[in-house]
C-alpha cells in the first residue's frame, strides 16, 4: 500500500487556467502556481451565492492560494486577489484563452516552473497592448517550448553548424532546426513555400525582434510547426475562435 505525503502550502502566487462545476456547490479547478506548477484543485462550496471566493476565481486574475491534500487533486483552503486582471477584449481575450489552452495541453501536473509562470504573467500584460499581441504570443510559445525542454534551434544550420545568415532561405525541422537551401533567390517561387523561412526571420525570432511584418508572419508559421508534434492531432478550441 502506497501512502502519499500530505501537501500543504499557503498564499502562493497562482492563476486559474480552467474551471468546471463539481458536484452541487463546488468547482474543479486547474491552477498554475508559481512554486507548484499546474495542479488540480477542488474548491468546495464556492458556487454558493454567499461564497467569498466565488468572485475571486476568475481567469487572468492574479491570485494567492492556499491548498492542502494528497495526490494529484488538492483542496483549496483559501484564496485572495493579488492584483487586477489586464483589460482583455475581443481578439486579445481569445489570445489569452489560447495561452491558457497551451498550458492545459502541454504542462504536466505537479511540475514546478517559476520561470514559465513569470513569462505567463508578462504575456497577459503584453496582450493588453494591441500593438504587441502577436509578438507576445510568439515569444510565449518560444518560452513555453524552451521551459518544457523542447527549445527551438534557430541560430545554426543543423547540417553544417554554420551560423544562420539573414539573406539565406532555410527549411525547418521542429525536432532539429534550420537547414540552408542552396540556390534559392528571393524572387524564386520556392521562396514562398510554406516549408521555407528567411534567415532574417529565424534570427528575429531568436532575438525577440519581431516588429517587421514579414518576420512576425514567418515566426507565427514556424512556431505552429514547432508546437504541432507536442499538441497532437486534436485541434485547439481557441484557434477555431481566432
Amino acid at each position: 500500500m502506497v501512502i502519499l505525503n500530505k501537501q500543504r502550502f499557503e498564499y502562493q502566487a497562482a492563476y486559474l487556467l480552467h474551471a468546471r462545476p463539481y458536484r452541487e456547490t463546488s468547482l474543479l479547478l486547474e491552477l498554475f502556481i508559481a512554486e507548484q506548477g499546474r495542479l488540480g484543485v477542488i474548491a468546495k462550496g464556492v458556487r454558493r451565492p454567499k461564497s467569498r471566493s466565488r468572485g475571486l476565481l476568475q481567469l487572468f486574475v492574479p491570485l494567492r492560494v492556499s491548498c492542502v491534500g494528497r495526490g494529484e487533486l488538492l483542496t483549496l483552503t483559501d484564496v485572495d486577489s493579488a492584483g487586477v486582471a489586464p483589460i482583455l477584449t475581443g481578439r486579445r481575450l481569445v489570445s489569452a484563452f489560447y495561452v491558457n489552452e497551451l498550458l492545459m495541453r502541454l504542462l504536466h501536473r505537479g511540475d514546478p516552473n517559476p520561470v514559465l509562470f513569470s513569462h505567463y504573467q508578462d504575456t497577459l500584460t503584453e496582450l493588453a497592448n494591441m500593438d504587441r499581441e502577436q509578438v507576445a504570443l510568439r515569444l510565449f510559445e518560444k518560452a513555453l517550448l524552451k521551459n518544457l525542454g523542447y527549445e527551438v534551434q534557430l541560430l545554426k544550420d543543423v547540417e553544417t553548424g554554420l551560423a544562420v545568415q539573414a539573406e539565406g532561405f532555410y527549411t525547418f525541422d521542429p525536432a532539429l532546426g534550420p537547414v540552408l537551401v542552396d540556390s534559392i533567390r528571393p524572387n524564386h517561387a520556392l521562396a514562398r513555400s510554406s516549408y521555407l523561412f528567411k534567415g532574417k526571420s529565424l534570427l528575429g525570432l531568436a532575438e525577440g525582434q519581431l516588429q517587421e511584418p514579414s518576420v512576425l508572419s514567418d515566426a507565427k508559421r514556424l512556431m505552429r510547426m514547432a508546437l504541432a508534434p507536442h499538441l497532437g492531432p486534436k485541434p485547439l478550441e481557441s484557434r477555431k475562435l481566432l
